[in-house]
């Protein structure tokens, strides 16, 4: 994307999450939703709205924000976290 929400809303809502919400009935994977608050690269509302989509549709979802991280988390213990919500969430459903 380039420019801004407001010199270029038609990219913006080209790649939202919500674009895609009404194709959400197809959806029956459960989704890992990770994001931070400070991400430059995707804007972490886009993955609140994703998250409240799935949910809206019955889809098993989990949602972790980290206020402090951006695109990578990299804070120690914000990173023992996530792999543990990773590993945790992938033992119970890929079997």
């Amino acid at each position: 994307m380039q420019g801004t929400p407001w010199t270029n809303p038609e990219s913006y809502h080209k790649w939202a999450p919500v674009t895609y919400a009404g194709k959400l009935g197809e959806f029956k994977t459960p989704t890992l939703v990770i994001c931070g608050e400070r991400d430059y690269r995707v804007p972490y509302t886009q993955s609140l709205e994703l998250f409240s989509a799935l949910q809206r549709q019955g889809v098993p979802s989990k949602l972790v924000v980290f206020p402090d991280e951006g695109h990578w988390v990299l804070k120690p213990q914000n990173s023992q976290f996530w792999y543990k919500t990773f590993l945790d969430w992938l033992a119970l459903y890929v079997k």
